[in-house]
């Protein structure tokens, strides 16, 4: 916010003067803007987003006071969840020592009270800002907040419309607008009684010439009081007069209660009188006389200046001559005109798009927000607009996805979708269904327990459209299924295409219609850019589908566009949902927003009343690896840059680091060798290369390439000392990865993924040199995914991860066989080995998001004693995990520690500007 006017050079109150450069927190203190009862205004500078903010200072009785802070800071928390383009923003709230602050929108412009000591505004304009405000109140009290202190000093005139300012005598009603009674989140202090540290029930708030009977009389404030606010700045716009005056508080105040002002026809005759009656009706003295909400106050002035109340054109003057009444008749013809004029001036201008707005939410206490991997895919908006869905992480790292009422300040976790991935919401905007222990599911966001629609071993994405009818995506190698939202069995939707070599279709969203659909298609093993990476239409009636553009992002359709990701940048373009054509060229709408390649999926969401929701800060995927001990803590430096690791891998003296890092043109990862000194060299070129396991001796290392555009696997040993590459093992229409290399050099352990197989991941083992005939092999594969092989240093047991339980758990099984397993888990578990020794099994427990052991010990019959778990430590968020071979250190690519939180940018009116 910004007031045009002469500013002191040295502005303040109390002992809370700032001087320029100043620092508030990342703030920095520019020059001042304007003081009153209720702060200091600041110019300053954001460091974080080099942008220009306003800062307000709050006086020393709020600060003072724990509960006064308290009180503002769920007001602000309230009034920041309003995104409208007629209010200033709020974006930040804080304190640095003793200084309390707020963080808003800065704007260029003069105060409506600044404009009306030049005059009475023209009709077309006053009608123009009068909607505006109008539009503003209306939202907020939509949001049950009521602004208790509307003036035209706290309403900015700017280029693009009218900013109201000012919530600092705001009340948070908790509910819908009306003549409710609600509790007071702040009661400040007005400017007549800036010494007072608190006010009770019966205290006055606001300015008293723009104040509520009822507020005079020290009753609750409701929305019907800042209509009567209203009508007295409607009045002096028309006017330029004050609606009521008084020698001195007393009489001031006696006139409100009082009296009635003067038609604003007698003052001003060419004002339409359907304009008099609708202030005359705000400034009832009774709130029960009044309108009832601020859009019925919208609703007529629209009325007005769309030419509604032309019949109701001022009568001509009575007089006895007949010069007097041709004279009157003219200027009767000439406020026909005129108002002809205006009307016709503000439909013209009607139409254009309101301003975009951005906003920020804020996470919960104690948490951030997580925008990437699955949790990434929590971002979502309700179909009506009124809601939205985000994760965080907690302190200890665990996952909570929330509901946002958008026209609320708290956000509240989902009772019921616990450990839920990947959410979608149900037309009517009632349930939220989404991906949990291994089920899709569904909950009534009102209550109640979460109720499972299907199977689905590792659900991607899913749509539902009014007819009850849930696409969805099951695991990460496989097409889209159609199930009924009650529940049923699921059957194909879509068919992979081997011969492109698709090996995913997923993120399927609903077009208008509810028959038709989009959907990503995409091959692993190909890079960004590869062909194989496509948006394509297709329907519910039909097996036909047609490729809209190329692109390895999730899409959405909202007003009239194709949303979808473009090189690291958010765009949109025209697209026809009856023809399902684009038409023009991509817009970029946002920069920053986050995207993780190892799901192919961008963080945002869009509903069709104009709002879009992001994730943008820290949620680069870029990391860095970094050596940790058995407690936790940080073991050196970072080794090597920052980039996207997809895995690692430890030689066995500890010495040298293989790693994948995807390419950031073509998103496909190729195998870089890093030394504990930092320095690092290229592997592997050319296509798609990674998952690298080190032989004993250090001088080999087998990894797979992605073979035939993405449709098969190739296994392959490259020894350092020369460039030669030996293919052992070829998986056609497959996605194998290589997990371990046996301590006495025989054999490679794998994870294999079945595309279009009777299973799904399989364990394989694959001879490095094969005797007597020796072939690949499965070791175990089964109606479940098994997953994460790891040989124990003996050789003699094999531990791997498998989903028979209902989710993944870690088992250990004599190697090669025969034998049964046992199983060492017990909450679950993302992956996991064997100790340097051989004595304790280390994984990572989802549920808790803690580093656990579990002693073993090995039994004279061929089985194994499990221990008791064991935690470790809180895990850090990382992209990639390896253990040392003595199993003294973790080596995880973990985030830079320079990396800034992540945040959840709204935009409203987000189509606004794009041709």
């Amino acid at each position: 916010m910004r007031r045009r006017k002469s500013i002191p050079a040295v502005v303040g109150f109390g002992l809370l003067t700032l001087v320029a450069g100043t620092k508030l927190g990342p703030y920095e203190i520019l020059a001042p803007l304007g003081a009153g009862g209720m702060g200091e205004v600041y110019r300053a500078r954001d460091a974080r987003l080099e942008r220009t903010v306003a800062i307000k200072v709050l006086p020393p009785h709020l600060s003072s006071s724990e509960e006064m802070r308290q009180r503002f800071e769920r007001e602000a928390k309230a009034i920041s969840q309003i995104t409208h383009p007629h209010i200033c923003a709020l974006y930040d709230i804080g304190h640095d020592g003793n200084v309390e602050f707020l963080v808003m929108e800065y704007l260029e412009g003069e105060t409506l009270a600044d404009r009306l000591a030049r005059g009475p505004l023209p009709g077309e304009q006053l009608l123009r800002y009068g909607i505006e405000i109008a539009d503003a109140l209306d939202k907020a009290h939509r949001a049950g907040i009521i602004h208790r202190d509307l003036k035209p000093g706290n309403v900015m005139l700017t280029k693009g419309g009218v900013k109201l300012l000012d919530f600092g005598l705001a009340k948070f009603q908790g509910g819908t607008a009306g003549g409710g009674v609600g509790n007071s989140v702040s009661r400040l202090a007005t400017e007549a009684q800036a010494s007072k540290p608190l006010t009770e029930r019966g205290t006055v708030l606001g300015t008293f010439q723009y104040m509520s009977p009822e507020q005079l009389e020290g009753k609750e404030a409701d929305a019907r009081s800042d209509l009567f606010a209203f009508g007295a700045v409607l009045y002096e716009m028309a006017t330029g007069r004050k609606a009521f005056t008084g020698t001195s508080q007393a009489s001031l105040i006696g006139s409100i209660l009082r009296d009635d002002p003067p038609a604003i026809t007698e003052i001003s005759p060419l004002t339409p009188p359907a304009l008099n009656r609708v202030v005359k009706t705000c400034l009832a003295k009774d709130p029960e006389d009044r309108f009832q909400t601020a859009h019925d106050v919208k609703l007529q002035l629209q009325w007005i200046a769309e030419g509604g109340s032309q019949a109701g054109l001022p009568a001509p003057v009575l007089a006895r001559r007949k010069s007097r009444e041709r004279l009157a008749w003219t200027v009767a013809a000439v406020a026909l005109l005129l108002a002809a004029l205006a009307a016709f001036g503000y439909v013209r201008r009607a139409p254009g798009a309101a301003a975009r707005v951005r906003s920020y939410l804020l996470p919960p206490p104690k948490a951030e927000f997580a925008v990437l991997d699955a949790e990434g895919g929590a971002l979502t908006l309700s179909p009506d607009g009124r809601f939205a869905t985000f994760a965080t992480k907690g302190e200890a790292g665990q996952t909570t996805l929330w509901l946002q009422p958008l026209a609320d300040a708290a956000a509240r976790p989902i009772s019921g979708a616990e450990n839920a991935k990947f959410p979608f919401w149900s037309p009517d905007g009632r349930f939220l269904a989404f991906f949990a222990d291994r089920k899709l599911q569904k909950v009534d966001i009102s209550g109640g327990p979460a109720l499972t629609i299907c199977d689905a071993s590792e659900g991607r994405s899913g749509a539902w459209n009014k007819d009850g009818v849930i696409l969805f995506s099951p695991d990460p190698t496989n097409a889209i299924f159609r199930v009924p939202a009650a529940g049923g069995k699921p059957t194909p939707a879509t068919t992979l295409d081997f011969a492109k070599g698709e090996t995913t279709h997923r993120w399927a969203t609903f077009l208008p219609d509810g028959r038709h659909f989009l959907y990503m298609a995409a091959s692993h093993g190909a890079g960004v850019k590869s062909e194989s990476n496509a948006i394509y239409e297709a329907s519910l009636d039909s097996k036909e589908r047609s490729q809209i553009l190329q692109s390895r992002s999730n899409v959405v359709y909202a007003n009239g566009y194709l949303l979808y990701l473009r090189e690291g940048i958010l765009v949109a373009q025209r697209f026809d949902p009856a023809s399902r054509k684009l038409s023009g060229d991509p817009t970029p709408v946002a920069q920053g927003v986050q995207y993780d390649p190892g799901f192919f999926r961008g963080s945002f969401a869009a509903s069709e009343r104009g709002l879009l929701l992001f994730g943008t800060g820290v949620g680069t995927p870029k990391t860095q690896p970094r050596f940790f001990d058995l407690t936790g803590k940080p073991v050196g430096d970072p080794i090597g840059d920052p980039a996207e690791y997809t895995s690692l891998s430890i030689s066995f003296d500890g010495q040298r680091i293989a790693a994948g890092i995807a390419d950031p043109t073509s998103g496909q990862p190729n195998i870089w060798i890093l030394d504990a000194r930092g320095t690092h060299s290229r592997l592997t070129s050319g296509g798609f290369a990674d998952f690298p396991v080190w032989s004993r001796d250090g001088e080999q290392i087998a990894f797979v390439r992605g073979e035939n555009g993405g449709r098969g696997t190739g296994v392959y040993l490259r020894a350092l000392n020369s460039g030669t590459e030996k293919l052992i093992a070829r998986f056609e229409n497959r996605l194998a990865k290589v997990t371990d290399w046996s301590w006495d050099g025989r054999s490679l352990a794998l994870e294999v993924s079945g595309i279009g197989q009777k299973t799904n991941s399989d364990i394989w083992i694959v001879p490095v040199s094969p005797q007597g005939g020796e072939k690949p092999h499965p070791f175990l594969a089964s109606d479940f995914d098994e997953l994460y092989p790891t040989f124990s240093p003996d050789g003699k047991w094999l531990s791997y991860v498998s989903t028979e339980s209902g989710r993944g758990e870690i088992y250990v099984t004599p190697f090669p066989g025969p034998g049964s397993p046992s199983q060492v888990s017990v909450d679950g578990t993302a992956g996991g080995g064997f100790s340097g020794n051989g004595l304790e099994i280390f994984f990572g427990n989802p549920a808790s998001n803690q580093a656990t052991a579990v002693e073993l010990k090995a039994l004279s019959g061929g089985g194994v004693e499990v221990g008791r778990p064991r935690r470790m430590f809180p895990m850090p968020t990382f992209t990639a995990l390896a253990v040392t071979h003595d199993g003294q250190r973790f080596l995880m690519a973990v985030p830079p520690g320079t990396a800034e939180p992540a945040r959840v940018a709204l935009i409203e009116n987000w189509t606004a500007g794009l041709k």
